[in-house]
């Protein structure tokens, strides 16, 4: 086993309106005080951001709280004690609304745009009928974001300084458990609506408290979903599997079983742990908060070779 590398991420062009170059953040395990190696398993919050910059906000027509409804909000601090038990935790400060990594880098809306898009652009998929392509064009409730047409520099600038910088610092983490550890575990920390949406299978149904998706048994073994499951189940939440939630772009991605590489996402009631028109914590969210680090636990113990072998 080899020691732990810095990352290395290809040069950005950074992004002024941010606080931080690139607009995310890494804690590691020893920046939490853990003194032993860090674990086979990542974690990776892509939807939590809450820094909105203020051509963003000029660009669009909603307002401040309405502009947050598709935020995973808390989602990071819920699994905040991750580093502390070894398990790197990786956040976007970027909110998903202005630049969302759980797409491919380049899934537009052509509708979108000011003037014809180039070709590597993917402009058909299920998420751009939706509205949520890597630039989206509506909040969570389908309300239309933009006032106008935009540039597609826009975009690109926005791919490049929060899209790229966020991918290659996961890949590295994840290229770094597995050099340390033989495999590599990710974890893809979500939370949703209580209540499926009007474009959504399930919509004006409530949701279970979980969703565990393993892009229907492709990203990692059935054993872990099954014990994760165990274990939610014994801290008294309800649970699905793939329904409505299979797995986005980041569980589908960087699932490589047969090199150790292996992706579970996890989607988490919001109704659970805060209030969803304000946008603030509730009474549930130290339960929750608790729930996750022992799933975190969970997840370090089983993430090994032998366990993960299919």
């Amino acid at each position: 086993m080899t020691s732990s590398a810095p990352i290395k991420a290809r040069a950005f062009r950074p992004d002024p309106e941010f606080p931080a170059n690139p607009p995310l953040r890494v804690t590691r395990p020893q920046d939490a005080g853990f003194a032993g190696p860090a674990s086979a398993v990542v974690l990776s919050s892509p939807h939590s951001g809450d820094i909105y910059p203020a051509s963003f906000k000029a660009y669009s027509q909603l307002d401040p709280l309405t502009l947050r409804r598709s935020e995973d909000a808390f989602i990071h601090e819920l699994y905040a004690d991750g580093p502390s038990r070894g398990a790197p935790l990786l956040e976007a400060l970027f909110p998903r609304a202005y630049c969302d990594p759980n797409r491919s880098a380049y899934e537009l809306d052509p509708g979108m745009f000011d003037a014809p898009l180039p070709p590597h652009v993917v402009t058909e998929s299920s998420k751009i009928g939706a509205g949520l392509g890597t630039i989206a064009r509506v909040v969570a409730g389908g309300l239309e974001i933009y006032k106008s047409k935009i540039p597609f520099a826009e975009a690109e600038r926005r791919v490049e300084t929060c899209w790229r910088p966020y991918h290659d610092t996961l890949q590295s983490l994840l290229t770094e458990a597995r050099t340390r550890h033989g495999v590599a575990l990710l974890l893809d920390c979500h939370s949703m609506p209580s209540v499926g949406g009007n474009n959504m299978p399930d919509a004006g149904q409530r949701r279970a408290d979980m969703v565990i998706g393993d892009f229907h048994g492709v990203s990692c073994p059935t054993r872990l979903v099954d014990r994760v499951e165990g274990y939610l189940a014994s801290c008294g939440f309800s649970t699905t599997r793939n329904k409505p939630y299979a797995g986005g772009y980041i569980t589908q991605h960087y699932a490589r079983r047969d090199q150790g590489l292996h992706t579970l996402q996890l989607e988490i009631n919001r109704d659970l742990y805060m209030d969803e028109t304000s946008i603030t914590k509730s009474a549930g969210f130290i339960r929750v908060q608790r729930a996750m680090t022992g799933l975190i636990e969970l997840l370090i113990a089983s993430a090994t070779p032998d366990f993960l072998k299919d």
